[in-house]
């Protein structure tokens, strides 16, 4: 294996390490890669030219990049037109780059076409419309949407104005009406907070026969009927869309607005609608889901002096919901975490013990210097917190080097609190400067090269440190939901166990789809495990224990 100190050296959003494998959703090709690129997974970096990849290592890359939502190049959706809904004729594509955020709204978007009248294209050359739903978290996404928007605008000139192209998303909101400036074969520019609003703008766009932009903050309306899912397995579903953040690195809150919490009935009546529909496993979504609530009014009535509707209140609203057997959430702001939602979530049968608690660095100067509102040792109280409830849990971060005066002092605390917590996980980055940010003003900006350096050696630590706690799992047999066929091998299935880690048995996918089992675990890589079907479990099991332990309390 060759280590690999490049400038060009990106990770992917953020928030990336939570998704299941992409359901309908293909990765865009990568033919375009030469030999001598490096080959960049969030916590291996090789170069290609130089090494034949062992079976297991190419097991390990394959899960990686399933698990990086979007990936550099982003996803596309493929999936059958929806039945019972009259055709206008017309062909709608889109291109998601980013987080699950954004492949939330992308399903929204899909399902506001859908539902008069278009059908989804795989191929961008046979649509009418071409929808690029965008990331500004690093440039390199913001890149990749402009050389694609490049080849699309030479299309549009030729079909002489009868494609519609929409950039939407964080880039979108971020650039506004510049991006039309800049591209003017753009018909429309919107933020995510219109998702819902796609055919509306469309219209406008056909009616007034000019370029629109929409990017003004408007109040997110509840269109829980509108998302058309991925899957019919396990959905997503918002609770609190924005962010009040000020981390002095980030662009989310300039591109995806102010905090607004969902009311929890209209949460509650989204999930009773996906467990009557045979969905079996709900990932809440929020930029920081337990601030939750702050933004709703009321004080709780038992004078604590906390909000009348927080997180852990909305957990316990929602966790009886009948089908629904698993619940994840994601992504958690350690400022919000507190120890009521720790106990909540090792009370409630149904929370997964996994938990995505972005760290970013183990420095308390640099931590300061991006405004994240903690210390070092506080976020390792919080994770010694979950692990008092729930020794096995599952722990995942976010990590940045290379940040603005970082120092090789500083940037080895970062390792050293990787060391010390034992992540499961850890989605590491290279400091990229973003627009409208205060740290990309500041003068003491690192070296790529340094930064690119720190990453692959903050890599390797993720790796061993991960790969020391999944064997944890060896010889242990473990509740797994089914997903399907394993892509790489259609004589074994594959699924997830409730810490989120991807499974491979030998087994018939397509007719374990859906159902829990349980597997011994014979092998344990980093990020994968591999074992043998032990047996089916009673569908009834996990809905009995949760009524059991709800009535025990």
């Amino acid at each position: 294996m060759c280590a690999v100190n490049t400038a060009s050296l990106q990770t992917e959003c953020s928030m990336a390490h939570l998704c299941p494998t992409a359901r309908g959703i293909r990765p865009c090709s990568r033919s375009a890669r030469q030999q001598w690129q490096p080959v960049l997974h969030r916590n291996v970096v090789i170069c290609r030219a130089t090494m034949e990849l062992s079976a297991d290592l190419q097991a390990e890359l394959d899960e990686l990049e399933q698990s990086k939502y979007c990936g550099g190049e982003g996803r596309v959706l493929v999936r059958e037109a929806p039945a019972n809904v009259a055709k206008n004729g017309k062909r709608y594509h889109i291109h998601t780059f980013g987080c699950q955020m954004n492949l939330a709204d992308s399903e929204r978007m899909a399902g506001v076409l859908e539902s008069v009248g278009y059908e989804c294209s795989e191929d961008p050359a046979k649509a009418d419309v071409l929808i690029y739903n965008t990331c500004s978290i690093r440039e390199k996404a913001e890149v990749k949407v402009y050389s694609a928007l490049g080849k699309q605008a030479k299309r549009k000139r030729d079909r002489m104005g009868d494609l519609k192209i929409v950039i939407a998303g964080c880039v979108a909101q971020q650039e506004g009406q510049q991006l039309l400036r800049r591209v003017p074969e753009v018909d429309l520019v919107m933020g995510p907070q219109f998702a819902n609003k796609l055919d509306q703008l469309l219209e406008l766009v056909d009616s007034q026969g000019t370029q629109l932009c929409a990017t003004e903050h408007v109040e997110i309306s509840e269109d829980i009927t509108v998302p058309r899912r991925d899957s019919n397995l396990t959905a997503w579903v918002n609770v609190i869309y924005g962010c009040n953040e000020k981390c002095t690195y980030c662009v989310v809150p300039f591109t995806r607005g102010q905090e607004q919490s969902r009311h929890a009935e209209d949460v509650r009546r989204e999930m009773l609608a996906l467990g009557e529909a045979g969905y079996k496993e709900v990932t809440l979504l929020g930029q920081n889901i337990d601030a939750y609530g702050r933004d709703l009014p009321g004080m709780a009535a038992d004078g604590s002096g906390r909000r009348q509707h927080t997180f852990t209140d909305l957990l316990r609203y929602v966790h009886d919901v009948p089908g629904i057997e698993r619940i994840r959430f994601a992504t958690s702001h350690p400022r919000y975490f507190t120890d009521r939602l720790v106990r909540a979530c090792a009370e409630l049968p149904k929370l997964c013990e996994f938990f995505h608690i972005p760290f970013q660095s183990g420095d308390d100067d640099i931590l300061r210097g991006m405004a994240r509102g903690y210390t070092a040792a506080r976020y390792k109280s919080i994770i010694d917190n979950i692990r008092r409830y729930m020794p096995d849990a599952s722990i995942s971060g976010d990590a940045i080097v290379g940040f603005p005066g970082e120092t090789e002092e500083q940037y080895l605390a970062t390792e050293q609190l990787v060391r010390e917590v034992g992540f499961d996980r850890v989605n590491t980055a290279a400091y990229s400067p973003r627009p409208n940010t205060p740290a990309a003003e500041w003068d003491n900006q690192v070296a790529d090269l340094i930064k690119a350096d720190r990453l692959n050696r903050l890599n390797a630590v993720v790796t061993e440190v991960a790969t020391e706690r999944a064997q944890r799992f060896l010889h242990r047999t473990l509740e797994v939901l089914v997903e399907g066929v394993n892509p790489r091998n259609s004589s074994q299935a594959f699924g997830r166990i409730r810490h989120n880690k991807l499974v491979y048995f030998d087994g018939n996918g397509e007719e374990l789809r859906g159902q829990l089992v349980n597997v011994h675990i014979d092998h344990c890589n980093a990020y994968s495990l591999y074992g043998r079907m032990v047996e089916v479990v009673s569908p009834k099991a996990p809905l009995l224990a949760s009524l059991q332990a709800l009535a025990s309390r």
